[in-house]
């Protein structure tokens, strides 16, 4: 029987809720110098990550590992000219690589529907390749569920005479053909690991040490890069597949996102103002941006691309949806602080237990959760070489060729950028990032706290119903009053309990609840430290902005026009001052 993807929402089962804790790491070279030595070596990282990975019940099917590289051009042009076609320079084609379907009819269709898009798009099919793959060493559960594996090579058009500009048509490109070719059941298997002119990706549901041998092209000499970003998978208490393999577009990610579903809710609503001048009329195309469809890494993905495509950098794009605890720290410049809290206006963090690496084919980073949650750990090397990897100890490197070692710090960034052959610090990132823009200027202007809004006018009280019938209505027994609020009150402390609880469901109860009963927080079965809100106040905040949405895509004053709440729960004068505001 084959299996594409994940089982449908079924029971008290639904897709939505897939996490995964996984092995991440990469190999770079720091001057940007290109050799199948960094594929081998991000391989052996892969490899020796097979303990953070994860098997089914056969010993060799695995949940899914990758590798993400720089473009290949010589290995590309080497094994594209017997097929009869002849590859631009570097820059001027782009590669998407696409799992598509077994079947030749949904292949067919697919295919004539894909070259569609790309005509409409003014871009040219060069040609498409098919890539070779050995699945001997798979198990019958991945064997279910492969892919045929091809490349298409674009050709920009003349017009297009600059590379962003191409990789924003490649970007509107795939998003059609996801709308278009897998929505519409065209062709079930359809995904595009990258899509890119200056990246690639192979991946699948493999184990580690099957990665190269399903892909002959990595054991290829030609196959060269200075980038290199690998990941194992373990999808933790969900299913594996090859689709949800990493790396993805821009990057692997060991961890899960916790508000997942608001961030997902929230790109959702916001995107009927997008709104872009590099895009143009091409932005209602890419809608909806997030494909529900992928697991938690996969729609962080999908927000992180379309961040860079609209034009941030990527390090600017991370600090947006992965910022550092900076509300409470007292030590942070007034500019980076500008930064974050002009931010916070414009979109949500998307947080939870991560570290994720990145890159765009240029640069490569990583970044650590506000909590530090997840290890992250790198090596800097003599000759120019970078490792870094949620394990110590992944490559081994001659002691005496070791310049230094450390680990990310939580909220914290690692970034090294090949075309200029260094490695930036945190610092240096982000202040040059919160100088970009008078953030400080448009948050003092427009971002208004509740206590500076005006009272509202004193009103007549007419509701003469007592304290006894509202604490009935609202559904207060004897015991929250005996057991919880009355401690919370006279000791000013959180109430105990013993592990567990067998009360029913709210929404299975026969007795009056109270309306915050019915809601309960989302969290994946992983091993998570609880955390104090009090005694770790630096990385928790309770704050609330309300106010309209601006155009996420152009940053501008207009975003930080909002009222910042303190906490979410307002008292009766407050919520008074918001119903007055003229």
């Amino acid at each position: 029987m084959k299996t594409i993807g994940l089982p449908p929402k079924q029971g008290l089962y639904d897709p939505q809720f897939e996490h995964d804790a996984c092995g991440v790491g990469f190999v770079a070279n720091i001057k940007g110098k290109k050799s199948h030595e960094i594929v081998q070596q991000a391989i052996t990282v892969l490899a020796n990550l097979d303990h953070r990975g994860a098997v089914g019940s056969e010993p060799n099917t695995g949940d899914g590992a990758g590798i993400l590289i720089q473009m290949p051009h010589a290995f590309l042009r080497q094994a594209c000219t017997p097929l009869g076609f002849e590859l631009p320079a570097p820059g001027c084609y782009g590669v998407a690589m696409i799992f598509t379907s077994p079947e030749a009819t949904e292949r067919s269709s697919a295919k004539h529907v894909f070259h569609r898009i790309v005509s409409e798009e003014n871009l040219t099919v060069i040609g498409w390749r098919e890539v070779p793959t050995d699945n001997s060493s798979l198990g019958d559960t991945a064997k279910a569920g492969e892919p045929r594996v091809r490349q298409i090579f674009l050709k920009r058009d003349e017009g297009c005479t600059d590379e962003d500009a191409f990789n924003r048509k490649l970007y509107i490109v795939n998003q059609r053909a996801i709308h278009e070719i897998r929505d519409k059941g065209v062709d079930p298997y359809w995904y595009a690991s990258s899509i890119s002119t200056r990246t690639l990706v192979y991946k699948g549901m493999l184990m580690p040490m099957q990665l190269d041998r399903f892909y002959p092209d990595l054991r290829d000499p030609a196959m060269e890069t200075a980038i290199a970003v690998v990941h194992s998978r373990f999808s933790t208490n969900t299913f594996p597949s090859w689709d949800r393999a990493h790396p993805y577009h821009f990057l692997a990610h060991n961890g899960e996102i916790n508000t997942l579903r608001g961030n997902v809710n929230w790109m959702h609503a916001r995107q009927s103002l997008f709104n872009s001048e590099l895009f143009g009329d091409d932005i209602k195309k890419a809608l909806p941006v997030i494909n529900t469809n992928g697991s938690d890494s996969a729609m962080f993905d999908n927000c992180l691309e379309l961040l860079v495509m609209s034009g941030r950098s990527l390090p600017h794009a991370v600090m947006m949806m992965v910022p550092e605890p900076w509300e409470n720290h007292e030590g942070m410049s007034k500019e980076k602080r500008a930064f974050y809290e002009y931010h916070a206006c414009v979109m949500e963090p998307w947080d939870g237990p991560a570290a994720l690496a990145f890159t765009d084919g240029r640069v490569i980073g990583a970044v650590l959760d506000r909590n530090g949650l997840r290890p992250c750990r790198y090596y800097l090397t003599d000759d120019d070489l970078v490792i870094m990897a949620s394990e110590a100890g992944v490559l081994q490197i001659a002691p005496e060729k070791i310049l230094k070692k450390g680990r990310l710090q939580p909220g914290k960034m690692f970034l090294v950028d090949t075309e200029l052959g260094r490695i930036i610090t945190d610092e240096e990132i982000k202040k040059d990032l919160a100088a970009a823009k008078p953030y400080s200027d448009w948050v003092k202007v427009n971002h208004l706290r509740l206590d500076e809004l005006p009272d509202a006018p004193p009103g007549e009280e007419t509701d003469q119903v007592s304290l006894l019938q509202r604490q009935k209505a609202f559904g207060y027994t004897y015991e929250d009053q005996q057991v919880i609020l009355g401690p919370m009150a006279i000791d000013g402390i959180q109430p105990l309990g013993s592990m567990g609880t067998d009360t029913p469901l709210a929404v299975l109860s026969e007795k009056p609840q109270l309306l915050y009963n019915y809601f309960k927080q989302l969290f994946a079965q992983v091993t998570n430290p609880p955390i104090d809100p009090i005694r770790e106040e630096i990385v928790t905040s309770t704050v609330v902005r309300i106010g309209s949405e601006a155009n996420l895509l152009k940053p501008s004053a207009a975003s930080a026009r909002v009222i910042r709440l303190e906490h979410p729960i307002l008292t009766n004068e407050e919520f008074e001052k918001l119903r007055h505001l003229n």
